[in-house]
């Protein structure tokens, strides 16, 4: 009788209570990231289909220390660093040790170093969200980097609009990259709500080298209005409940859904601008197959 098969399938965006403050200006100041505990993280994603869990947490590998007794579970991080251009991305890093996760963060601000570090430890790596507006500005340059340089491409994040993730879909394909897929959840409402499949396989070294191999299949919808407006509130509540001084700005709720709508809106005018500039850039140049060569490691 031969082996049975199955599908496994695993969200490889998560984010926990260890991802640090809000970025926000306003409020980085009072209020998280994300308020989800690691073990309801996991207790969730289980319940709701996934095979596997990993958590990556920006720039933290803490959310480990409650979850590295459950066998299913995997270690990852998304690493915010700076780019050649001066402007700021997220690399999700997944499957890596605590000595790994300290040798990223000494290299994360140089993202030539990092790239050339990551190939040397043979770590599976994506770039996140690439058409989105959520690191800030972007350059010609940063594009040509993310169609170059990555290994995967976040091509499915349950958190932006349909176009950023058919562009990065299209850029992972036409340079023959592997495409992955997360929630980019920030609540445990929305956990799953995009996620990885590996057709056949048994365990979580075969769904990564699956992954790598290109069989991955990206699942689940692209942002929505109603999604991140529900969001955004429940991380409202759980910062009154953390500190029920701030219940004074709950008056503010109203003006979520109008931020929410405009914040979609600015998604897709900067998804379709850059979007724009990338396929007119590939007139001009061959596709690019193969890691482009990062300088600086012999330095390190």
């Amino acid at each position: 009788m031969g082996f049975l098969t199955l599908d496994v399938r695993c969200d490889m965006h998560v984010h926990t209570i260890h991802s640090g403050m809000c970025t926000v200006p306003v409020l980085r100041a009072i209020c998280r990231e994300c308020y989800s505990e690691p073990e309801a993280v996991y207790q969730k994603l289980r319940h709701g289909g996934m095979d596997l869990v990993t958590v990556s947490d920006h720039d933290s590998i803490d959310a480990a220390e409650a979850l590295r007794h459950h066998p299913d579970f995997f270690i990852s991080e998304e690493v915010t660093c700076r780019m050649p251009s001066g402007n700021e991305l997220h690399v999700g890093v997944y499957d890596l040790t605590e000595r790994q996760h300290t040798e990223i963060q000494r290299r994360r601000n140089d993202l030539p170093r990092l790239v050339a570090y990551l190939n040397e430890e043979q770590l599976l790596y994506s770039v996140n969200h690439a058409f989105s507006a959520l690191t800030g500005r972007r350059s010609l340059e940063d594009l040509l980097w993310f169609d170059g340089a990555f290994p995967g491409v976040e091509s499915r994040n349950g958190h932006i609009p349909e176009r950023a993730n058919r562009l990065a879909e299209r850029m992972a394909k036409r340079s023959g990259r592997v495409c992955l897929g997360g929630s980019d959840s920030h609540t445990l409402h929305s956990l799953g709500s995009a996620s990885t499949r590996v057709p056949g396989a048994r365990n979580k070294s075969e769904f990564l080298d699956g992954v790598r191999r290109g069989q991955g299949q990206v699942e689940g919808d692209s942002g929505n209005f109603w999604r991140l407006t529900r969001d955004i509130l429940q991380i409202g509540v759980s910062l009154m409940e953390e500190k029920p001084i701030t219940a004074l700005l709950a008056p503010l709720v109203v003006a979520v859904p109008v931020v929410t709508i405009l914040n979609y809106a600015f998604e897709d005018l900067f998804a379709r601008r850059w979007g724009s500039r990338w396929e007119r850039n590939l007139e001009d140049r061959p596709s690019a197959r193969g890691m482009r060569p990062a300088a600086g490691e012999a330095s390190a």
